[in-house]
């Protein structure tokens, strides 16, 4: 069986609209990461496209701080 290969780039390839969390977010009045708290603890109680926007900012928010994380071990 052949192997799949990581892309590195997966995000560059992602169809997704700016900012649409965020504004779903501030129409409820919180903040993005109390909404991605919310979806993420309940995903039955709002569509799947707020919950893939929930996961897709969870794992925005961790890969920015790991990278964060080397630049200030270097």
């Amino acid at each position: 069986m052949a192997e799949k290969k990581k892309d590195k780039k997966w995000i560059q390839g992602m169809d997704m609209k700016e900012g649409a969390f965020t504004r779903k977010a501030k129409r409820k009045g919180i903040t993005s990461a109390q909404l991605q708290s919310n979806v993420l603890a309940n995903p039955d109680k709002y569509d799947e496209k707020t919950v893939k926007q929930a996961r897709l900012r969870q794992t925005l928010v961790s890969l920015k701080k790991n990278k964060d994380k080397k630049k200030t071990e270097d």
